[in-house]
């Protein structure tokens, strides 16, 4: 008697498991990259700032718990998010931006400084009860508002009057309260992800082209005539110009990045972590990630980057409609561009700008931004696939 054969590989679709807030498995991918971060970051965060906070007279996990809260705080917005239909997002768009603007004129305004303390020379924290970046906030509003903006005017994107010209305005009241603050970078990295949302959505790249033409003088003076900016550009084109002075953070930087080598100089070890590199549990962790975990860690940290960017691309490409994929598209290029330009800073590829890494940088308020805007990623997410049940 011969014995039947035993099926040994699936014979139907393979089905990932599902999370509880998302169909398929984009969500739960998001949900797994999102804890991997997370938790990469905190213990980065600990070993970059556990001397600074013990030279500030408190526990050495002082900026990790206060990181923690953060995160406990930043999930559940992102779950609710998540759970939240996205639509809408596209019926508050207009109060959004309106009070993101409003709050950023609070900054810059000279009767305002009990709200809006200046700090290092910037006034960017508002002080209401709770203390938070209106940039960081805006960096949500300008996804949002255009999305809803581009889906209304998709039709009209070939004449710049009638197409582009509306976004200009908004984007601009947007963009000049945050460069007066002075954040020059936030403003820029503001009106690039305007722009990303309005080329994907058919506007022309000739009116990109000539739009930047007319901006180009403006960056030319703020890069090489504003004094701090000049001297920031003239130390990243040469670290070694002025290593005590200017060049100091990238000089420092570039140091720690060598000599993490290929798996790094270990945990609680390295002599940057001991103030010689300023900034370096935010605007420069990356460097203290190459520093720690090496090679290695810094290739582990692109990778799930790269995972995360690829896994919002493709929610973008399955969403039901324009506005879904708009909103996936934006909040990806939000944190793709700020990964990018972050390490890019930290390997002297660029200019030094205080933009923090996404999930890993100290600093609440851009990490509850990034958790929404991965709350909002898993809600086009779950769209997707009950519209493609329904028109089977």
């Amino acid at each position: 008697m011969t014995a039947r054969p035993v099926d040994i590989a699936p014979t139907g679709p393979v089905r990932f498991p599902e999370s509880g807030l998302g169909r398929g498995w984009e969500s739960s991918a998001i949900i797994t990259l999102t804890a991997l971060m997370v938790i990469f970051g905190l213990v980065s965060l600990y070993n970059a700032s556990s001397i600074l906070a013990a030279e500030q007279g408190n526990p050495d996990y002082y900026y990790v718990m206060r990181q923690g809260t953060g995160v406990l705080i930043g999930l559940v917005v992102m779950i609710c998010c998540a759970l939240l239909p996205y639509s809408f997002w596209a019926r508050i768009s207009w109060p959004l931006v309106l009070i993101s603007i409003g709050s950023l004129v609070l900054l810059i305004l000279p009767w305002t400084e009990s709200i809006a303390p200046s700090i290092n020379g910037s006034r960017r924290w508002l002080r209401i009860g709770i203390n938070f970046q209106p940039s960081e906030f805006a960096k949500i509003a300008i996804v949002i508002w255009t999305a809803g903006m581009a889906v209304k005017k998709a039709s009209q994107f070939r004449s710049l009057r009638r197409g582009l010209a509306p976004f200009l305005v908004v984007w601009g009241l947007l963009v000049l309260p945050i460069a007066m603050e002075p954040d020059f970078s936030t403003a820029v990295l503001i009106g690039l992800l305007g722009l990303i949302v309005a080329f994907s959505a058919g506007a022309r790249i000739s009116h990109f082209i000539f739009l930047g033409l007319l901006l180009a003088p403006a960056f030319y003076w703020q890069l090489y005539k504003v004094g701090f900016r000049a001297d920031r550009v003239l130390a990243w084109l040469d670290p070694t110009s002025d290593p005590s002075g200017a060049g100091y953070q990238v000089y420092q930087s570039l140091i720690a990045m060598g000599s993490g080598a290929l798996t790094g100089v270990g945990i609680g070890q390295g002599p940057q972590r001991f103030g010689f590199l300023p900034e370096a549990h935010n605007d420069f962790i990356f460097s203290m990630i190459g520093a720690q975990w090496g090679l290695i860690g810094v290739l582990a940290l692109l990778m799930m980057y790269v995972a995360l960017v690829l896994v919002g691309f493709r929610i973008a490409s399955r969403a039901p409609d324009l506005f879904g994929e708009l909103l996936a598209l934006g909040f990806t290029s939000l944190i793709a561009l700020q990964a990018l330009l972050h390490m890019a800073v930290g390997l002297s590829l660029v200019p030094t700008t205080g933009l923090a890494l996404p999930l890993v940088s100290y600093g609440r308020s851009n990490l509850i931004v990034t958790l929404v805007s991965l709350g909002i990623l898993m809600s086009v997410a779950r769209a997707a696939p009950a519209i493609k049940v329904a028109r089977g």
